[in-house]
């Protein structure tokens, strides 16, 4: 199954790829996002190793059920050959009420079929007040007027 566009990328395809994973992320929908990973994919998230879709979905249902009303941006960093550099922010909330924007910094490798093998994110959380949030879209994708990470000084 290919999942376009394919590397190797251009800056097009990568800022497309990029995009593509934001959409998916900001549907919170844990099948429907592993399913752009490798079966047998490695992940490193924060400080937790994941290996293959099962794990990955799995980790992705308890992220939402704890990260509540996330909306996420990514933004292209750097890309050569089948590798993509992005960094990304998101806003959350906790179910106390507590809001978060967590920034960090991806690293991808593709297969020849355009699924992840391999994602290496590191990812910090800074706790906002409600008033500091930036993303306010309805929950979903992020609207094409809206404000990328640069625009928004992120």
């Amino acid at each position: 199954m290919d999942k376009p566009p394919l590397p190797p990328f251009t800056v097009e395809t990568a800022t497309q790829k990029a995009r593509m994973a934001e959409d998916a992320w900001n549907s919170r929908d844990p099948a429907r996002v592993a399913l752009a990973y490798t079966a047998d994919s490695r992940w490193r998230n924060r400080a937790e190793f994941l290996q293959g879709r099962v794990a990955i979905q799995a980790f992705l249902a308890r992220k939402w059920a704890r990260e509540l009303d996330y909306r996420l941006i990514k933004e292209l960093w750097a890309f050569r050959d089948n590798r993509i550099a992005a960094r990304f922010a998101y806003e959350w909330h906790d179910d106390s009420g507590h809001w978060f924007r967590s920034y960090g910094n991806e690293n991808w490798e593709f297969d020849d079929h355009g699924l992840m093998k391999l994602r290496l994110a590191s990812i910090n959380d800074l706790p906002i007040a409600e008033g500091e949030r930036k993303y306010r879209w309805p929950l979903g994708r992020r609207p094409d007027d809206h404000p990328g990470l640069s625009e928004l000084g992120l």
